[in-house]
């Protein structure tokens, strides 16, 4: 039996848009649940590719390094599959617009994305760490360097790096790759400053990324939560607002601009 949608009430967003308005340093948490409302299916749970397929392997950079010809040509015969296909036609969804929105309005001072699919970007986000990479562009793992997938030539298998001649691999971080050096040290920058998170189509439990949510709460901050349904973390967020995140974060960015406007007025 499908779970009943319940949807946040105003009063409720008005709350929490209250709370957003009056903190010194928001940041965001965002997750799948976001990309699924713009066609994009989910990992885990019901309708997960990983659900219906199994987990990739959790060796998978050490496979990469052991073989990346091999991870080269995988990549490419899979480019029309059931997660290529949805990524290379997804389109930022009203939830996507509306954090760019907060971004613009001074409100939101960075995102922080579980998701690969380039919405954040594509809906105008400057502030962003793609924790979990790009599946648009592609990362030399010698020099850090990233670059657009459709500028690498592929005569050669695996490509060389433009600017270093080392190898390079999807942006995308494999099981049991570190986190990039340089969007780790994003995250730990502005999560140490932040007293309020938004966390939006996330349950908040894949680490290192939930860990920066978390962090902020036990410093004494406020989380925010937006998410069609109750999640691991509900119990511990000031406010969780239930319903699709393309209906609850405009409603958010609404609220908060009166705020503000009856503020200046």
């Amino acid at each position: 039996m499908e779970k009943k949608v319940e949807r946040a009430s105003d009063a409720q967003i008005i709350a929490a848009a209250r709370a957003i308005a009056g903190a010194e340093y928001v940041i965001s948490l965002t997750g799948a649940g976001l990309s699924v409302e713009s066609g994009i299916p989910p990992f885990r749970g019901p309708g997960g590719l990983w659900t219906k397929y199994g987990e990739p392997p959790m060796n998978g950079y050490q496979i990469f390094l052991e073989n990346p010809k091999k991870a080269w040509e995988d990549r490419i015969r899979r480019q029309n599959d059931e997660l290529w296909g949805p990524l290379k036609v997804a389109q930022p969804n009203p939830g996507h617009r509306a954090l760019a929105d907060l971004e613009a309005m001074g409100v939101l001072r960075f995102l922080i994305t579980q998701n690969v699919d380039d919405l954040h970007r594509q809906s105008g986000q400057n502030g962003l760490a793609e924790i979990h990479g790009n599946w648009r562009l592609v990362r030399c793992i010698d020099c850090g360097a990233r670059f657009r997938a459709e500028d690498i030539r592929l005569d050669t298998l695996p490509p060389p790096c433009p600017k270093c001649e080392g190898l390079i691999k999807s942006d995308t971080v494999a099981f049991g790759e570190p986190i990039p050096r340089d969007v780790l040290g994003h995250c730990i920058e502005h999560a140490a400053l932040a007293d309020l998170v938004i966390v939006a189509g996330t349950s908040a439990t894949v680490y290192p990324a939930a860990g920066f949510a978390l962090e902020v709460k036990q410093r004494g901050g406020v989380l925010v939560e937006a998410n069609l349904y109750e999640s691991e973390i509900t119990a511990i967020c000031d406010f969780s607002l239930r319903g699709p995140t393309g209906e609850i974060l405009p409603r958010l960015v609404a609220a908060i601009s009166d705020i503000r406007r009856a503020r200046y007025s």
